[in-house]
């Protein structure tokens, strides 16, 4: 098992592993992104877009899958910033696998996600 903070609220995964995905609040499109919890850290592995425009170019290397472009960033941070602006009428979905749970479906105050400290 393995935890993570989502604000205030600790989520336990069943692996050490997530995905976020959520709308894109200008293009109305599809992202999402693959992440490993690494010690204390998160590692970027995977992301994908159904589209490009304003803000989401699809990174270096990506490929066309089935309607999605999809690309390895490879990317190490001590945590994530959600900005909840309400304007793409949902939240992001945090998936582990097993469980989903949707996160700044509101519009408010940024949300942090990082692992929890050991």
């Amino acid at each position: 098992m393995t935890c993570l903070m989502a604000g205030a609220i600790a989520l336990v995964l069943t692996q050490p592993a997530f995905s976020l995905h959520w709308t894109h609040s200008v293009e109305k499109v599809e992202w999402a992104e693959d992440w490993a919890v690494e010690g204390a850290t998160l590692r970027l592995t995977r992301a994908r877009v159904k589209g490009s425009g304003a803000g989401m170019e699809p990174g270096e290397g990506a490929v066309l899958q089935e309607g999605w472009w999809v690309w390895s960033p490879d990317l190490l941070v001590p945590s994530l910033l959600l900005a909840a602006s309400g304007a793409t009428g949902a939240g992001w979905h945090l998936c582990d696998g097993a469980t989903c749970h949707e996160l700044g479906a509101k519009p408010g105050e940024a949300l942090v996600i990082a692992p929890c400290a050991p």
